[in-house]
């Protein structure tokens, strides 16, 4: 199963009202048949701009993070309950990236430029493509007998 997450704007309430809302929200993602890696709750937050969401006006909202497993079969059908729930004020499903490992390389990167294999390779690749160009570049060839090319000034 592919790896979500959604990130969840909840409207201004107490905090057993909170817990009910994820509870709510967790369940309709077991019901779908997918599991929850893990909840981050970044707190109380002011709104980027004003926000309006079942005929209330929202200034502030509780940020959560729900990163996740699910079918994708079944992530349109959430993302509509989503929406259709009172106590969200926002909900946006984004596929979760895998961060790619990437190995240091500091010691080549020291290295002179000349010295460095990622230069050396683009020197190879340079020097095939001048190769090219000289191979298709049209030459003069002296078959008048003169040292000279008499039509050019």
């Amino acid at each position: 199963m592919p790896a979500y997450e959604m990130p969840l704007l909840l409207k201004i309430m107490t905090r057993p009202e909170l817990v009910v809302t994820l509870k709510r929200t967790a369940e309709s993602i077991f019901k779908k048949g997918g599991f929850i890696r893990k909840i981050d709750n970044l707190g109380k937050l002011a709104t980027p701009y004003r926000m309006s969401a079942n005929n209330e006006t929202h200034k502030e909202a509780n940020y959560f993070i729900i990163h996740f497993d699910l079918p994708p079969s079944k992530l349109a059908t959430l993302n509509e309950e989503c929406q259709r729930d009172i106590d969200i004020v926002k909900c946006k499903i984004y596929n979760k990236n895998e961060d790619k490992k990437i190995e240091c390389t500091l010691h080549e990167e020291l290295l002179p430029p000349a010295y460095r294999p990622q230069v050396q390779k683009m020197l190879a690749i340079g020097a095939k493509q001048q190769a090219k160009k000289d191979k298709l570049k049209h030459k003069f060839k002296f078959n008048t007998g003169l040292d000279y090319y008499p039509f050019q000034r």
